[in-house]
């Protein structure tokens, strides 16, 4: 399942230096991401892991946030008035808005990851679009 090849070095190294207690379960998100679509690059931004296509659209949570693994959608650096709320379909829930631009999808651990998986591959891939 992980697809280390595709995962950037500079970002490795960023998550390495944190030493997050949660590295599987975001080595994990990383690859779940990455296989989406092969136009999804991954680089650091905001001190972590995130992920573009033309912009920046996801982020894994930072060295601080430690006691599950997060996920913030959003539809970019900077806000450009895109709304992309009730635009994605999420049939299991797994998006707690936070605005009319960005969203948040926490996982309690690797299974929880893992049984999500398929659900969180389309919210990426239909996200992707829209943005």
């Amino acid at each position: 399942m992980i697809l280390m090849d595709r995962f950037d070095p500079a970002t490795t190294a960023v998550l390495d230096a944190h030493k997050h207690p949660l590295r599987n379960e975001l080595d994990a998100l990383r690859a779940i991401i990455l296989s989406v679509d092969p136009s999804i690059e991954e680089g650091v931004k905001w001190n972590t892991s995130s992920f573009r296509t033309n912009d920046w659209f996801a982020t894994l949570n930072g060295p601080k946030h430690v006691k599950e693994a997060m996920i913030i959608l959003h539809a970019g650096a900077k806000a450009k008035g895109i709304v992309v709320k009730d635009r994605i379909p999420d049939p299991e829930g797994l998006i707690s808005w936070l605005g009319n631009d960005r969203g948040q999808i926490v996982f309690e651990d690797m299974a929880d990851i893992k049984s999500k998986q398929g659900a969180l591959k389309a919210i990426v891939g239909v996200w992707i679009e829209l943005i």
